[in-house]
């Protein structure tokens, strides 16, 4: 199946997809947040044959959900309203401290590294969901 990833933020959200089959996870892009950002991921949605959607939950460390959580929740309800897909979630804790990570090695300026963090933390949150849904069921 093809997912795609969406990393909300309140300035910057950041989109990742996976292949149909499921084996590769690669960040897609980044887009400012604003009222125009439902109608570019429907664009998404149609130009990349996706066919369901993997949100980043945003949880407290000790798994509850504050304010941040709620304005997911609310963005993904305005999602639901123009997409006749699933729409998943997936805890997105660490998953920015993960991409930071993974941009350490690269000589990036400050405005590159920030350009691209959100697509990655995208990635890692979808490669988190099929990670999930690979595990063997636990007796």
């Amino acid at each position: 199946m093809r997912y795609l990833a969406i990393d909300y933020g309140t300035k910057i959200t950041g989109l990742a997809l996976c292949d149909p089959s499921e084996t590769i996870v690669s960040p897609l892009s980044a887009f400012p947040t604003d009222k125009k950002l439902i109608e570019k991921i429907v664009e998404v949605v149609s130009s990349e044959n996706v066919e369901a959607i993997v949100v980043g939950l945003p949880l407290n460390m000790d798994g509850t959900q504050g304010g941040q959580a709620k304005i997911v929740n609310d963005f993904a309800d305005g999602l639901k309203k123009k997409l006749e897909i699933p729409i998943f979630f997936q805890d997105e804790r660490l998953t920015t401290y993960a991409a930071e990570e993974k941009l350490i090695p690269r000589e990036l300026t400050r405005k590159k590294k920030r350009n691209r963090i959100d697509a990655l933390a995208a990635a890692e949150i979808l490669q988190a969901f099929i990670d999930s849904k690979n595990l063997p069921p636990q007796s």
